[in-house]
């Protein structure tokens, strides 16, 4: 039986697009600009597509100039960058986001090197990367942001908290732990070859999994009333998806906890919308409204 509150990432997400169309809408008004978010598509990978189409729809909705620029498998990396290359150099740009996985022939690195970090809304960019670390204003990996909201909705204050994040890598793990220590949290990063893992995870008030594995993060690993974000998302053999949190487990000993699907997803897209439009203001100067403060 369920005891624990149930995060609902649908609704939050929602509640943040709502809030990033006002700002746009109040951006466009008071300084006459229209963000304009512009997304790269190399091949046609199905889950790719579908993503890409989902941003598309929720970016127009909010009130942005939305583009996809959608370019064959075959693309080579020089056609790649200097496609990023006219983006950068676009003023009616605010948003750059090539979309991940590239073709193996392509260099993921140097195309994510190459986008004017000022347009990086994916928060990708080394320069973006050291800001974060270094506890300076920056565009922030879109994931880690949309955890912070989460647990921001079920507990605002989160100083001298315990948190554990299992999971290493800089798209969630790595950015993830730096804004919960600039949130003054206690923070470990923990792995799956972490030793004596389960007890270090029953320390956490606060236990985020990003590992990659499906219900990886067992019901006895967590503390009674801890909040569990859940970034996993796996398709198991007979079609289902799940996290890398055990759920029905887990939902029985935390006091909040994200489902999959539900959860942490939703809030990637709605968070890139909330950085398009703050690379907007930034990038001219301008001050931001509070929502988007």
């Amino acid at each position: 039986m369920t005891a624990s509150q149930i995060i609902d990432g649908k609704a939050i997400a929602a509640a943040t697009r709502e809030t990033v169309a006002a700002a746009v809408a109040e951006i466009t008004a008071r300084h006459g600009i229209r963000p304009g978010l512009h997304v790269v598509l190399v091949g046609d990978d199905p889950a790719s597509k579908v993503y890409v189409g989902a941003k598309e729809k929720m970016a127009e909705k909010a009130g942005f100039v939305s583009v996809v620029h959608r370019l064959p498998a075959h693309t080579a990396e020089s056609e790649l960058l200097a496609v990023i290359a006219r983006l950068n150099a676009d003023t009616g740009v605010d948003g750059i986001l090539v979309q991940l996985p590239l073709p193996r022939h392509v260099d993921t690195n140097r195309i994510i090197d190459a986008i004017d970090p000022a347009k990086d809304v994916d928060g990708f960019h080394l320069v973006n990367v050291g800001k974060l670390s270094a506890g300076r204003a920056a565009l922030v990996p879109c994931t880690p942001q949309g955890c912070m909201i989460l647990l921001r909705s079920v507990r605002t204050d989160l100083s001298g908290l315990n948190a554990v994040v299992v999971g290493r890598s800089a798209i969630v793990g790595k950015p993830l732990a730096q804004l919960l220590l600039a949130a003054d949290c206690t923070v470990t990063i923990a792995h799956s070859r972490t030793r004596d893992l389960a007890t270090i995870c029953r320390g956490a008030d606060i236990l985020v999994a990003a590992v990659g594995r499906p219900e990886f993060v067992k019901g006895d690993w967590v503390k009674p009333g801890a909040i569990v974000i859940d970034v996993g998302i796996n398709r198991l053999e007979d079609g289902r998806l799940v996290g890398d949190v055990d759920f029905a487990s887990a939902a029985t000993v935390a006091g909040a906890i994200t489902p999959v699907p539900g959860g942490v997803g939703p809030m990637t897209i709605a968070c890139l919308l909330r950085n398009t439009a703050i690379a907007a203001l930034d990038r001219r100067g301008l001050p931001r409204p509070a929502a988007l403060a």
